[in-house]
């Protein structure tokens, strides 16, 4: 009955996959039929002007059409819709880097919310004045994956500190990474591929600070993966960390493969390359720049308030119009 149920899902997978391909392969055929009989009917006295007046419309479409039929064929990301692993660090910068930490997990919950997705912390390492050493999140919903894989990169921040008395702009920077989130039949790790310690949980500034021995800690021998994960219960904590470390190791294979086809995807957008700078946000100008595609916005405190769509509308755009011209070259 299981097994039925899972054709039954890839079935029902296919099957959505495939539906917009066959709309827009339909409405396309349509166009050529449309125009095919609106020229035959340039013929008939009675007709001819309605048809005169339709042929313009119909022929302006068909770039369009064209288009749009050739986007829906373009091979799919089979992660796209999948839920993803966010992870934040801070890069140079001290303190201060720590903080824009901070600000971007902020800018990814509220995009998260008004994408009606749902942002679970899975773990959570903050500084004393309030910044964020490590941050790792799950973000669940629809086509997550597909919106914030080009979330990938270094983040740049220009501003002046609080901690600064003097008024001078400083430079720092925060790791972003985006995994999409494996399933079962990713990733099998082998039971003696990985080392299980269970330790005290600690927090700081007495946020999460949990007084039993219910944190775990999870070390991939193969690659030397550390996973920890501190919530409440040891149970779950094994649950998540086991979670995190199948998508960094699914993560690390689609790196591997990129890789291999890293001469076909020479420039393209969201590479993958996690040291590339990506982004810089200039806060006395309140100008954010995504230098993969040199798109400039002046609207940085809408972009922080987690108005992304503009910016990954057009790194979307950018990297299907790399991958047309690449199926058509």
């Amino acid at each position: 009955m299981a097994e039925g149920s899972g054709d039954i899902a890839a079935l029902a997978k296919e099957y959505s996959d495939l539906k917009p391909v066959v709309e827009q392969v339909q409405a396309y055929q349509k166009l050529l039929s449309d125009i095919e009989e609106a020229e035959e009917m340039l013929s008939d006295p009675d007709m001819k002007d309605l048809a005169e007046e339709e042929l313009p419309e119909l022929r302006a479409a068909l770039p369009e059409s064209e288009h749009a039929l050739q986007l829906a064929l373009l091979p799919k990301d089979a992660a796209d819709a999948r839920p993803a692993i966010l992870e934040i660090r801070p890069g140079t910068g001290g303190d201060e880097a720590a903080l824009f930490a901070g600000d971007l997990l902020r800018m990814y919950q509220r995009y998260a919310e008004t994408r009606g997705w749902k942002l679970e912390i899975l773990e959570e390492n903050a500084t004393e004045l309030g910044g964020i050493k490590e941050v790792v999140a799950h973000i669940k919903g629809e086509n997550v994956f597909a919106r914030m894989k080009y979330e990938s990169g270094v983040h740049r921040v220009q501003r002046v500190p609080t901690t600064e008395s003097g008024g001078r702009i400083h430079t720092s920077a925060a790791t972003v990474a985006v995994l999409p989130e494996a399933e079962d039949v990713d990733i099998q790790i082998d039971a003696n591929d990985i080392r299980i310690d269970t330790m005290r949980a600690s927090g700081s500034g007495g946020q999460h600070v949990n007084t039993t021995d219910s944190a775990v800690r999870i070390t991939h021998l193969p690659t030397g993966i550390i996973v920890t994960s501190s919530e409440k219960s040891q149970h779950r904590n094994r649950e998540i960390a086991m979670q995190v470390l199948k998508t960094r190791l699914f993560d690390l294979e689609r790196q591997r493969l990129a890789d291999e086809r890293a001469a076909e995807r020479a420039g393209q957008v969201g590479s993958g390359d996690r040291s590339e700078r990506i982004r810089t946000y200039n806060f006395p100008q309140g100008r954010m720049t995504d230098h993969r595609i040199n798109l400039t916005l002046y609207k940085l405190d809408q972009v922080m308030a987690g108005d992304l769509d503009e910016t990954i509308d057009a790194l979307t755009a950018d990297a299907q119009a790399t991958a047309l011209a690449e199926m058509n070259g």
